[in-house]
């Protein structure tokens, strides 16, 4: 019963900012990651920013110093905080969590809904 929900998409202006939330529920033993990807019309998904459990980030060369991943483990949530936006950070925004419940101590990845965030003036 483990599930992912993201909030905080929407419309931004070019140089603008937003910030993203997921928030993981259900009975959950443990969450080893957590990361954001995003989609556009026609292209691959990316991952452009993964956190752990311990605070360690990691980040894609196209978001490195505008966007800053975050976590709060007591609320098994994670934030990605977009700033300097761009058109082409336009894209549909997937938050994915390494996921352990407590009906099964082994960790297997869930995946969010999507949140849209369109860049645009």
């Amino acid at each position: 019963q483990v599930q992912l929900v993201e909030s905080g998409g929407g419309l931004v202006q070019p140089g603008g900012s937003l910030r993203l939330s997921c928030a993981a529920s259900g009975s959950i033993f443990g969450i080893n990651t957590m990361a954001w990807y995003r989609q556009a019309p026609g292209k691959q998904r990316e991952l452009i920013a993964v956190i752990t459990s311990g605070g360690s980030t990691d980040y894609a060369d196209s978001v490195k110093g505008r966007f800053t991943i975050s976590s709060d483990n007591a609320k098994n949530t994670v934030y990605l905080q977009m700033n300097s936006l761009k058109p082409e950070d336009s894209a549909v925004y997937y938050c994915n969590a390494d996921v352990a419940p407590y009906s099964d101590y082994r960790y297997k990845f869930y995946w969010g809904q999507g949140t849209q965030v369109t860049v645009s003036s």
